[in-house]
């Protein structure tokens, strides 16, 4: 039985986000994330889960770095719909415009690892995202700090390229003993009557 393999996406962005935060340690992750492996898409999930333990060991920086990797996947993801699909979408009212952003962001965390997927919970006035099977929370020792700000920058750089005006904020993540997912809320960035959802 074959090894899953990680998602093109993911390991790019990753890549790219490491290249423009941590320059001077590209090559050392380059050990894992080389570069026949990006162009094959032969990426498994040992390697990946090296580089993401390594990039926890670096502090801070860990959330810059995985957060810049969700906004590449992000506009990356969006890139690959038609124009005219993303001429449609911006055309539609607000309502239809976040469905259509929530479609493509459960689309993305589907498409970074087969056990990964959201789950959107969406109400009258608040819409939570919980994403299952998070890679990025895949840890041995309770994290202090939410470990999945990928998927929440990710789906937000969404929002922002359909032209809605929310943002995703990450709450319990798996890592730091939130339970078996990492539950993220949509908040709306302007209250008022023109930006709120329709409905």
């Amino acid at each position: 039985m074959s090894e899953p393999r990680i998602g093109r996406v993911l390991v790019a962005s990753l890549h790219h986000a490491i290249a423009e935060v941590l320059p001077d340690r590209l090559e050392f992750y380059e050990n894992w994330l080389s570069g026949s492996g990006l162009r094959s898409g032969t990426i498994g999930l040992a390697p990946l889960l090296a580089v993401l333990s390594f990039l926890r060991g670096e502090g801070e920086v860990y959330r810059d770095v995985v957060a810049r990797a969700g906004q590449c996947a992000a506009d990356w993801t969006v890139a690959d719909l038609s124009v005219l699909e993303r001429q449609f979408v911006r055309a539609l009212p607000i309502r239809w415009r976040t469905r259509a952003a929530l479609r493509t962001g459960r689309g993305l965390v589907r498409t970074t690892y087969p056990g990964s997927r959201a789950i959107v919970l969406a109400g009258k006035e608040n819409t939570s995202v919980d994403v299952r099977g998070s890679l990025f929370c895949e840890t041995r020792q309770a994290s202090v700090q939410p470990l999945c700000g990928y998927y929440a920058a990710a789906i937000s750089r969404v929002f922002e390229r359909f032209g809605v005006p929310a943002e995703v904020r990450l709450g319990t993540c798996r890592a730091a003993g939130g339970g078996q997912g990492c539950m993220m809320s949509v908040v709306n960035r302007d209250p008022s009557p023109a930006a709120a959802p329709e409905g």
